[in-house]
């Protein structure tokens, strides 16, 4: 019998990880990377879509305790990039005042805009998620959607392009053009599922311990990925929360926080600092610092989006106010926003944005979280621009698709708004595995959101 391997789990797995995001948030592992290469283990990070080897008894041995080492290091960033909301508030000399305005009115239409507009955003991402900037955009051009204007499709697309640059092979069949059949279970649209069953089942007042039980009851293992396969790992290992983010996960400043955020700014509409204050419990199940920060800021976003009274750079900075002002995420987000505000074209703002980040994984949310916001200020409010450009700069594509489908969803204010060759394929369907939510329809997760929704 072939053994089972599972990814993001296995120590040997995780070291070369670890010590690269060492090297990132100011850590300095010289010395425990030495003796990993003495030992004979790989030096560098499995690569996205490698099969993992089985290591020798040692080497699992070795890789565990060289974890343990690396995570009690001392981090010359602490100070500025604190994970306890607390020390976060503190460095935030405009942390969002408590709104005293009604909420939106109606707001229903803009909730199911907003679903509709994750849904289409992630779904024109997936095709190409894990593929290089230079193969997204020649398989575009290769069929006349370059700039990216529409789904990707591989009608008339040359065979040897295909070969040198195929589809992401789990999402091809569901996420062409030709072959669009409803919205695909995607993690993008199954976190916000679970957020809304959070907030009925513990309102919004629920503490991250109830996040942690609502996973396991009602999220496969499987379904889970990089940050959230460990924090899920730790949990059934007897680990509390927070310590599930920072036991052996070196994914904890990757982007997974910041794809459950967009329920909190949802439902908390003219309020970002509620928004914030929710998406940081529900974030610390499984990330620190910077990956912390990501989902604090969209849901801060969202939530000034949602009142639909600001375009979106007032939204953004709103954002903004919520993440610590000398924290990388912090200096992405400026570092965005001044490229945008410099270069009219957005390939090149993208290829400035691949340049500064290129250490980084294609999975971290520093350098997702910059060109989610370049994208979005570039389109300046625009849906089909908005999806379009967080598409076409790579990295996490279908992550950065769906969180910028859904801000500017809720700037279109409603599903007529959004133009129908985005939200016809969808079918008003969704499928997943969370709970009784296979196959329901955009417009009843648009009702039972605003059921959850906090007016102020």
């Amino acid at each position: 019998m072939t053994p089972l391997r599972l990814t993001w789990v296995q120590p040997e797995d995780l070291l070369g990880h670890e010590l690269h995001q060492a090297r990132l948030d100011g850590r300095e592992p010289s010395a425990i990377a030495a003796r990993w290469r003495a030992a004979g283990g790989p030096p560098a990070p499995l690569r996205a879509g490698a099969s993992p080897q089985r290591a020798s008894r040692y080497l699992r041995l070795l890789a565990g305790d060289l974890l343990d080492e690396l995570a009690d290091l001392p981090s010359s960033l602490a100070d500025s990039e604190p994970t306890h909301l607390h020390r976060i508030k503190a460095l935030c000399p405009d942390w969002p005042t408590r709104p005293t305005r009604p909420a939106p009115a109606p707001y229903l239409p803009r909730l199911e805009a907003a679903w509709l507009g994750r849904a289409a955003g992630c779904l024109l991402g997936k095709p190409v998620e894990k593929l290089s900037l230079t193969a997204i955009r020649q398989l575009a051009a290769a069929t006349g959607n370059w700039p990216l204007t529409t789904w990707f499709t591989a009608r008339g697309v040359p065979p040897e392009l295909l070969t040198a640059h195929p589809w992401n092979r789990r999402s091809a069949p569901t996420s062409l053009a030709e072959n669009i059949d409803g919205m695909p279970e995607d993690d993008d649209l199954n976190y916000p599922l679970l957020n809304l069953l959070l907030l009925t089942r513990h309102g919004r007042h629920f503490t991250t311990t109830d996040v942690a039980t609502l996973w396991l009851d009602e999220l496969p293992a499987g379904r889970t990925f990089t940050a959230e396969r460990i924090a899920y790992r730790n949990l059934l290992s007897g680990i509390d929360p927070p310590r599930t983010a920072r036991h052996r996960n070196p994914f904890r400043e990757w982007i997974g926080a910041l794809i459950r955020a967009d329920v909190h700014g949802w439902t908390n509409p003219g309020d970002p600092a509620t928004a914030a204050e929710q998406a940081h419990r529900d974030a610390t199940l499984t990330h620190t610092a910077n990956g912390v920060y990501a989902a604090m800021f969209l849901a801060a976003t969202i939530a000034d989006a949602a009142t639909g009274t600001h375009d979106v750079h007032h939204c953004l900075r709103t954002g903004l106010k919520v993440v610590p002002p000398h924290s990388r995420l912090a200096g992405a987000v400026r570092h965005a926003l001044q490229l945008t505000a410099e270069t009219r074209d957005f390939d090149t703002v993208v290829d400035r944005l691949h340049t500064t980040y290129a250490d980084h994984h294609w999975v971290h949310a520093i350098p997702n979280t910059a060109l989610l916001t370049a994208a979005l200020t570039h389109a300046d409010g625009d849906f089909t621009a908005s999806i379009c450009r967080a598409v076409s700069g790579g990295w996490d594509t279908d992550s950065n698709g769906a969180a910028a489908g859904s801000v500017a969803g809720l700037l279109a204010g409603s599903p007529d708004a959004l133009p129908d060759r985005w939200t016809a394929p969808l079918k008003n369907r969704l499928a997943t595995s969370i709970a009784d939510f296979n196959g329901i329809g955009f417009d009843t997760l648009a009702h039972l959101t605003l059921r959850e929704t906090h007016h102020p």
